[in-house]
């Protein structure tokens, strides 16, 4: 066993497997994104359910607002999927989940909580979990595995 390379990938990773990583992770959050904004889009009771939550969040032009926010999670997730303009998708899915944090899922935290349990309760929030993987895809790129990859090749040659 060469125990010199199990120790470097003990502490410091394989890049040689980053590209998949960040593939996974990019296809992942484009599927449950597109397919959250398509059933907000395209489904009755998806479309009721996003407009009553825009609404008891107090945030102004619910009805409008409720085809905006679906639109950019299904446009975004889809675009993310596949790699294109994978980090203005990012950033306006990052956008979409900020928001979000702040209108709708920090109101779930308990009141009178100790700043330590608060933050924990924040961080367990999947919409706080999304900000931090939008902000790695948009250090990181979308990867060699992209179509935004294949393009940029083409385009700065």
């Amino acid at each position: 066993m060469d125990w010199k390379r199990l120790v470097q990938f003990a502490l410091q990773g394989s890049s040689d497997l980053e590209q998949y990583a960040i593939l996974l992770v990019r296809v992942s959050l484009g599927l449950f994104f597109a397919i959250s904004g398509a059933n907000k889009l395209f489904v009755a009771g998806g479309t009721q359910t996003m407009y009553e939550t825009l609404v008891k969040a107090n945030v102004p032009f619910p009805h409008v607002m409720t085809y905006f926010v679906s639109g950019v999670e299904f446009v975004g997730g889809s675009l993310l999927t596949v790699g294109f303009l994978s980090t203005p998708a990012s950033v306006a899915l990052l956008i979409n989940m900020i928001v979000a944090t702040l209108t709708s899922a920090i109101s779930i935290i308990p009141k009178g909580l100790s700043p330590l349990n608060w933050l924990d309760d924040f961080l367990y929030l999947p919409e706080v979990l999304y900000v931090l993987f939008f902000i790695w895809l948009i250090c990181s790129g979308p990867g060699k595995l992209s179509f935004d990859y294949w393009l940029a090749g083409k385009l700065l040659r």
